[in-house]
């Protein structure tokens, strides 16, 4: 019968994996614009997620901090069964008074005996509660400013993580939305070149045109639509870069929306930003602020741990002792004091407090050698400025060159790219006429074609460069995060 059920059941499981795989790729491909997948990835990435986790360890951190502070409360419940108690050595005398009816022949009440049982019983049981409060201790208050300091840096990572998501999500919104239009482009440009070849097929049946002018159109029609089907090819690669980089699945489908005509790259930003700049908007400079200050707390921390510490302490419980195990929890418990006699079946109560004043007065100086080590370790976090800014104004130099020539470049190859569309127009109109040629034709699309490929590209490093231009100068943030 097992084995009736057994094809069965294979057969079903592959009808649901294929309807699941049916009904996921049947789902519509959702649409998001820049701001959309820079708000997607914020939410989704894993270096974000993992950001924020740090932001909720560093509060758990502070809190944690804090609970020094407060009076620590224990309570300890000990029950024992002494199977065998310590020896108590006195004189033979001393014995006696404890034990009247002890008698050890030939002994004088000089003589040396060990004898049990003289103050306790086999069993007893302790219930205590214990508090310790801190008055006074030097790390502690330190140690209360370095947790807001670690907390703050938390969130000054995540402010770097941010910058670091946006700028990665740009950079590959803008490489799919560019393939994405040129596809468009290839579109039309095939859409002439078939529509060219159509007409001097014509043409060649009508004997106004040779067989070799046909193939040479041919071939540029087949070269385009070869390159339309690799840049099909690129555009899924790089919706797939931007999946990874948003963190979105890749099983889902995702379209990206937008308009290169919308894009605007201006050269008067830069004077804008020259004008309001800020070494200190930058993330990575806020970070190494918060890491400053936290070696300048370590070094507080090591001066103050030469104070003294001060602390109270209390104690309240109860014991109780019995003959056996079973009789420490075999009447009810009264807390009260009981008649000689009957004590081994009451607890007890018994209860101290005191104050505790602890001060080093000599480590061995260690205490001076940490503290200079400290020192040194803050003279490189101040070296690290010093780089830091050095990198910062090259990362800047560098990013304002290169935005600079990618805006140049970009009105140039926009200029030849409306030139080529030109000769390209002309060429054909004249090549209809019968004043221009075949060859004329082919050239002047193959440099149309090679003017709209430099375009894109010139406008891909654009969009790229103010990219870097914005992280240079601090502004992804602002611009592209709520």
């Amino acid at each position: 019968m097992k084995q009736f059920y057994k094809p069965i059941a294979f057969s079903i499981g592959l009808w649901l994996a294929a309807f699941c795989a049916i009904s996921q790729s049947a789902q519509p491909a959702q649409s998001y614009t820049l701001e959309q997948c820079i708000e997607y990835a914020l939410k989704n990435s894993v270096n974000m997620q993992n950001a924020l986790l740090d932001q909720q360890i560093a509060s758990a951190k502070v809190k944690e901090t804090i609970g020094i502070g407060l009076p620590q409360i224990n309570g300890v419940v000990n029950a024992t069964d002494n199977t065998q108690l310590p020896r108590f050595f006195s004189r033979y005398a001393v014995a006696q008074n404890f034990n009247p009816t002890l008698n050890i022949p030939g002994l004088t009440p000089n003589d040396v005996v060990a004898g049990q049982n003289f103050f306790q019983l086999s069993n007893s049981l302790n219930a205590t509660v214990t508090a310790n409060q801190l008055i006074f201790n030097g790390s502690y208050i330190v140690g209360l400013q370095a947790s807001s300091a670690f907390k703050d840096l938390s969130y000054k990572t995540t402010n770097q993580t941010k910058e670091q998501t946006i700028q990665q999500v740009i950079k590959a919104f803008y490489a799919s939305l560019i393939n994405q239009e040129r596809l468009t482009l290839f579109e039309s440009n095939i859409a002439r070149v078939d529509s060219l070849l159509k007409n001097t097929t014509a043409l060649n049946s009508n004997g106004f045109a040779e067989s070799i002018d046909v193939d040479r159109i041919q071939v540029s029609l087949n070269n385009l639509i070869t390159e339309k089907s690799k840049f099909e090819r690129l555009q899924k690669l790089s919706i797939e870069i931007l999946k990874f980089q948003m963190n979105y699945s890749m099983d889902r489908p995702l379209e990206i929306s937008g308009n290169i005509a919308d894009l605007n790259i201006d050269q008067v930003l830069l004077d804008d930003y020259l004008k309001d700049w800020d070494v200190k908007t930058r993330p990575d400079y806020q970070v190494l602020e918060v890491n400053q200050r936290l070696q300048q707390l370590n070094i507080k921390n090591k001066y103050f741990s030469a104070l003294p510490v001060l602390s109270a302490s209390g104690t309240l419980g109860y014991s109780k002792q019995a003959t056996k195990f079973g009789d420490l929890f075999s009447r009810s418990l009264q807390f009260q004091e009981t008649p000689a006699g009957t004590g081994p079946n009451k607890l007890y109560p018994f209860s101290s407090y005191g104050f505790t004043l602890s001060m080093p007065l000599f480590s061995g100086l260690q205490h001076s050698y940490q503290l200079q080590q400290e020192k040194l370790k803050l003279q490189k976090v101040n070296n690290s400025f010093n780089m830091l800014k050095s990198s910062i104004d090259l990362e800047i130099k560098q990013s304002v060159t290169s935005f600079q020539n990618s805006i140049q470049s970009l009105e140039y190859q926009k200029k030849n790219m409306g030139l080529a569309d030109k000769v390209a127009k002309v060429t054909k109109i004249k090549y209809k006429q019968g004043v221009g040629s075949n060859i004329e034709v082919v050239d002047a699309e193959s440099s149309l074609k090679e003017a709209q490929i430099n375009y894109y590209n010139a406008l891909y490093d654009a969009l790229v460069a103010k990219t870097d231009l914005d992280k240079a100068f601090g502004k992804l943030l602002p611009l592209y995060s709520k």
